[in-house]
């Protein structure tokens, strides 16, 4: 039996900087919503499957008595249809307070009504989509930066799959095929929300095959690291650095801060790239990690 442990990277005593009181789940995308496993995915007789197990560990994270969960569809080109499915889930769960926030333009982001939701709730669930529309409409909106200041200083929990967890980090991958990343120039990178400082977020991580791109990336400024969530896994980030696998597949994780060499800056556009002694784990359900960031920095 192997022995589970934290990484070694210790948060400073003193920081001028506040350890968020919010916690951060984010989720490799086709999390179990109570169906049985899906044939040839990571659940089919797979141990760490658990009907429902990610969505039933957000709403268990929830404070309070009966706490109010917003389900964000701004990155779904169908909204309505994404909102829906996830208020059914979460009703099943036993949530009886779901409700759909409605923002789909930035001047949604900036309502009264929106703001007033924000200011209520304990649970946001951000669905998958298109992480350039949920980045594009949120990005430097009251909403946003209200959202921001609760999760630093208050006992929320912020949950997202697929591009909803891809939008979590800074840098965020927002264009590249699949099978893409080998090449320097083949994906596109921009600002996510931030909530992950110097993480990059990929989903559907071992199922389309994503580790070249996450390791360009990686090549263009080693401080960042990379984290790889397959689907139906996910993360639970308590602190903005300690965190936890969950889910019934593997979370990969890629240090670059001790490479010792890479040749992105000397090659043209559509060049493989190299990079060496690039740190790599693979961990599953229970295991931890520390991001190794000192938080003052990291936030």
């Amino acid at each position: 039996m192997s022995t589970r442990k934290k990484s070694s990277s210790p948060a400073p005593a003193d920081s001028a900087c506040p350890v968020p009181r919010g916690i951060l789940i984010a989720v490799g995308g086709h999390e179990n919503k109570g169906e049985v496993p899906e044939k040839g995915s990571n659940q089919d007789r797979n141990r760490n499957f658990v009907t429902d197990g990610i969505l039933q560990r957000f709403v268990e994270e929830l404070s309070g008595d009966n706490p109010l969960i917003l389900v964000v569809p701004t990155a779904s080109s169908e909204p309505e249809e994404a909102a829906r499915n996830y208020r059914e889930v979460f009703h099943h769960l036993g949530s009886r307070r779901v409700v759909t926030l409605e923002v789909l333009t930035r001047a949604d982001a900036n309502k009264p009504e929106s703001l007033d939701l924000v200011e209520q709730a304990a649970g946001f669930w951000f669905t998958g989509g298109d992480q350039l529309r949920l980045t594009a409409i949120l990005g430097g909106t009251r909403l946003l930066q209200r959202l921001k200041e609760r999760y630093t200083h208050e006992r929320i929990v912020i949950g997202g799959t697929s591009a909803g967890a891809t939008a979590m980090s800074t840098p965020m991958i927002y264009e590249g095929r699949n099978d893409a990343g080998f090449r320097k120039g083949e994906i596109a990178i921009t600002t996510g929300l931030q909530f992950l400082h110097d993480v990059a977020v990929d989903t559907h991580f071992i199922a389309r095959g994503r580790i070249a791109r996450m390791a360009q990336i990686i090549a263009t400024n080693p401080t960042c690291l990379g984290l790889g969530l397959e689907e139906d896994t996910g993360v639970v980030v308590r602190e903005g650095y300690q965190i936890e696998v969950i889910g019934s597949g593997l979370v990969t994780v890629l240090e670059g801060n001790e490479c010792t060499a890479t040749n992105i800056y000397d090659i043209g556009n559509d060049t493989p790239f190299s990079i060496r002694n690039l740190r790599l784990h693979l961990l599953s359900a229970g295991e931890q990690y520390a991001l190794p960031l000192p938080p003052a920095i990291h936030r």
